[in-house]
């Protein structure tokens, strides 16, 4: 058993065990922060994996507070992690551009919290968290472009999931310069991250113990990732055209 393997199983296993602890603390409470904000998982099935997760930040977010960690640390932070994954998952370390591609994610969400709960959020906040949120995006995808460039339907895999990543985030910003907000869908950042991150992270451990090439499981979820994701971004487009049109 590789020593990767035993920390993501005490890490999963820490993190289910405080799921019953949270239930029992919160009794049904969710995160203002994230109600405010209209945060979803799964379309609303796994809200509750939303309101745990922000309460498993928490310490974090009131110790960087305490620190003086502006937004701005977030948001670079965030950037570092995001290249660093993409160089890791093109080398082939799964396992650690997965954990990149998990701590950015963590970065993007303390940067809106920070800004929030310091009272300086803006448009200018607002401007480079998503603007950074495509950079990191397509240093991950860039990964998976030299990881998979020798596979069959590889490299159009990939080239789907960043082409509907990317159309999904831009169907959305469209969207709101005429009016219409289009933040609905199902693949929508929160789950096509929660893709990339069990894919690598679990793709080694898992091929392993079925006989499978290395980058068989993350390959097949990419797959439904990328179907997701341009079917995202078509609900979206064809959402808000309605819209406009009445």
């Amino acid at each position: 058993m590789s020593p990767t393997f035993v920390v993501l199983a005490v890490v999963f296993g820490a993190a289910f065990v405080s799921m019953p602890v949270f239930a029992l603390v919160r009794r049904g409470r969710r995160d203002a922060d994230a109600e405010r904000k209209g945060s979803t998982f799964l379309l609303g099935v796994g809200d509750f994996l939303v309101h745990w997760f922000m309460w498993v930040i928490g310490p974090v977010e009131r110790s960087l507070l305490g620190l003086g960690a502006s937004p701005d640390h977030m948001n670079a932070g965030g950037l570092l992690l995001g290249v660093a994954s993409g160089i890791l998952i093109a080398f082939g370390r799964l396992e650690a551009g997965g954990a990149s591609i998990a701590l950015a994610g963590v970065c993007d969400i303390l940067d809106g919290r920070l800004a929030r709960a310091r009272k300086v959020a803006s448009p200018y906040g607002k401007f480079i968290d998503s603007t950074l949120d495509r950079f990191v995006e397509t240093f991950a995808f860039l990964g998976f472009a030299v990881y998979f460039a020798g596979r069959p339907w590889g490299p159009l895999v990939v080239a789907s999931g960043l082409g509907g990543s990317l159309l999904v985030s831009y169907a959305q910003a469209r969207g709101e310069t005429v009016g219409v907000s289009g933040s609905g869908g199902l693949m929508q950042r929160a789950e096509r991250l929660s893709l990339q991150i069990l894919g690598c992270l679990f793709d080694p451990a898992l091929c392993r113990g079925l006989g499978l090439a290395e980058g068989t499981v993350l390959f097949w979820l990419l797959v439904v990732m990328a179907i997701g994701a341009l079917g995202t971004a078509v609900h979206r487009t064809l959402w808000i055209a309605r819209r406009l049109r009445d």
